[in-house]
């Protein structure tokens, strides 16, 4: 394969863009891929393209997309689950997509804007870290990406702040320099999953009961699909005091209310788990995030049956969701990432 030539998943975004200028200036020949998953191509990838002087290329992963995300999407939110499609994606979708282009390009390489480091440790085996820059760590979304993946990827972003490819994108008068962040999931924009689940994936869930913690009936629910975890807003239910989902059971189409206390928990189950800087746990103190957002948590992990295992924590952690990824890091080094499936 060609050392020198390298994939770019260009999305039409600042940090996917600086990615390709870096990597040409770096001597690579650089190939900007546009993977459409949903939706309509973002003509600002070629528009960039165009500016930087690469090849652009776009590749339709449309119906892989429906079919091994959206339709996932669509099962957990029957489970009253609430998962997470770009960690998802990122796996079986958007990576696979670059990998098996660059194969076909006889590229060595795949490039993305992600603010990560991808090293092989002492074990031999590829493993994402956390960015050596502090403050936009993007470890989280790529935990579930395979060892094949990690060998040819590439992170020149690994280093940089966000102010400092705005800085450069800036510097070289790139036409999207001033584009703000992504922080919506791609096929639904506007956060209104129930309206997507029912009109798009033809998911319609019986309304059900509001029961409190003791399982008295608090009222009505128009669905469980319409909530999730911790959520207090949009309850339309007047309780006379502030309450939040505390736990949501698909098969008696029951949404649990309860306090904020109660969405504290010191334990989580999950299951298929994807190992990257170890092939096992041990018995390691490590940390845990449960969602993208929050800080880690230290723990412990232990085997509970085949492909589950819970997670321990040191001090309670708020809102652990089923269907969300959990990532186990030791020390600035991602383990393993897996799926919450169970809390007790």
């Amino acid at each position: 394969m060609n050392s020198k030539k390298v994939i770019v998943g260009l999305s039409g975004g600042v940090d996917s863009s600086i990615t390709a200028y870096l990597l040409k200036k770096e001597g690579y020949e650089v190939i900007g891929v546009t993977v459409i998953i949903y939706g309509e191509e973002d003509k600002d990838a070629k528009i960039v393209a165009e500016h930087l002087g690469i090849e652009h290329v776009t590749i339709d992963k449309r119906d892989v997309f429906k079919a091994r995300v959206i339709d996932y999407f669509a099962d957990e939110y029957k489970l009253a689950h609430t998962p997470n499609p770009c960690v998802r994606c990122n796996r079986h979708v958007k990576f696979q997509a670059l990998l098996d282009y660059a194969d076909e390009r006889d590229a060595a390489y795949i490039a993305t804007g992600h603010y990560a480091r991808i090293e092989k440790n002492d074990s031999g085996r590829f493993t994402v870290y956390k960015a050596e820059a502090q403050g936009k760590d993007q470890t989280y979304a790529l935990c579930m990406l395979s060892q094949e993946q990690l060998s040819r990827l590439i992170t020149p972003l690994k280093g940089l702040q966000k102010e400092d490819v705005r800085r450069i994108a800036a510097e070289i008068n790139l036409p999207v320099f001033a584009k703000p962040d992504s922080q919506d999931i791609c096929f639904i924009p506007d956060g209104d999953y129930a309206y997507f689940l029912e009109n798009t994936c033809g998911i319609s869930l019986p309304a059900g009961n509001f029961v409190d913690e003791a399982g008295k009936v608090l009222g009505r629910h128009k669905g469980v699909h319409h909530y999730t975890i911790g959520q207090r807003r949009g309850l339309e239910f007047a309780a006379g005091k502030r309450v939040y989902v505390t736990d949501i059971n698909a098969e008696s189409a029951t949404v649990t209310l309860g306090s904020n206390e109660a969405l504290f928990k010191s334990e989580c189950y999950f299951k298929d788990v994807n190992f990257m800087g170890d092939t096992a746990f041990t018995d390691k103190l490590y940390t845990a995030k449960v969602r993208y957002g929050n800080t880690e948590i230290e723990g412990e992990v232990s085997s509970v049956a085949d492909n589950l295992y819970k997670f321990e924590f040191k001090k309670p952690v708020r809102a652990i969701t089923p269907g969300q990824a959990i990532v186990i890091y030791y020390d600035d080094a991602v383990i393993a990432g897996g799926t919450i499936t169970e809390l007790s």
